[in-house]
C-alpha cells in the first residue's frame, strides 16, 4: 500500500446516501492514516478498523488508491462548496483572491491528513489524473481561474499574463509554503501567509 499520512483527523459528516459498509471502511481509513504511514496500512488493517470483512471492502474499491482518492473526495466537497460561497458578494477580484488563498492556507494548516493526501500522495501515480476526485480538484482550480479571468475583464488584473499561468503561480505558491509544515508537523498563520503572498503577488499584477 502507499505512503503516509498521520496527524489529525478532521470530523467528516459521512454520505449517509452511501452502503454503511462503504462509510465504515473510508472512515476506518481516515482513523488509521491518524496513526500510521499510509504504506504500513493494509487490508486486514482497515477490515479489522471498520469491522467488516477484506471481501466487502474489494467490492467497494478496484485497490488501495481508489479507496485514498475516494476518502479524499469526500474531503474536497465541503471545501469547494466553501470557496465558492465564501467569495460570493465580495467586491473586486483582487478581495475574492485574497479570499481563496486565505482558505487554502486555512485549510491546510486545519486538516493535514487533507493535506498529506492531496499534496504528498495522490499526484504520485498517474491514475489520479483519470480520476473522479481530479475532476474535483480541477473544478476548485477553476474557481481561482474564473476570478483571474474577471479581474481581467474589469480591468483590475493586467492582461498581459497568461490567467492560467497565473493560476498555478498561485497555487504552486500556497502549496510551496504549507509544505514544510506538513511534512514537518508545524503549524502556521493563514493570516500571515496571505499576506506575505498577496504582497508578493498583488503589486506587480494590478494593471496601471
Amino acid at each position: 500500500m502507499p505512503k503516509t499520512l498521520p496527524d489529525k483527523i478532521t470530523q467528516q459528516k459521512p454520505d449517509r446516501s452511501s452502503p454503511p459498509g462503504r462509510v465504515k471502511i473510508m472512515k476506518a481509513l481516515r482513523d488509521l492514516l491518524g496513526e500510521k504511514e499510509f504504506s504500513a496500512i493494509t487490508w486486514a488493517d482497515i477490515a479489522g478498523t471498520a469491522g467488516v470483512n477484506e471481501g466487502l471492502i474489494y467490492k467497494y474499491f478496484k485497490d488501495s488508491r481508489n479507496l485514498l482518492h475516494e476518502v479524499l473526495k469526500e474531503f474536497l466537497k465541503p471545501y469547494a462548496d466553501r470557496m465558492e460561497l465564501e467569495i460570493t458578494g465580495l467586491e473586486g477580484a483582487f478581495n475574492k483572491l485574497r479570499k481563496l488563498i486565505w482558505i487554502h492556507f486555512d485549510i491546510y494548516n486545519s486538516d493535514r491528513i487533507f493535506a498529506k493526501i492531496l499534496l504528498l500522495e495522490v499526484r504520485n501515480y498517474p491514475g489520479y489524473f483519470q480520476s473522479e476526485t481530479y475532476k474535483l480538484i480541477q473544478h476548485y482550480a477553476n474557481i481561482i481561474l474564473d476570478t483571474i479571468k474577471e479581474g481581467m475583464r474589469k480591468g483590475e488584473i493586467r492582461d498581459d499574463v497568461s490567467p492560467r499561468n497565473l493560476r498555478q503561480i498561485i497555487i504552486g505558491g500556497i502549496e510551496h509554503c504549507c509544505l514544510p509544515g506538513v511534512i514537518f508537523k508545524k503549524k502556521w498563520s493563514p493570516d500571515a501567509l496571505t499576506e506575505d503572498l498577496c504582497t508578493i503577488l498583488f503589486n506587480d499584477l494590478r494593471k496601471n
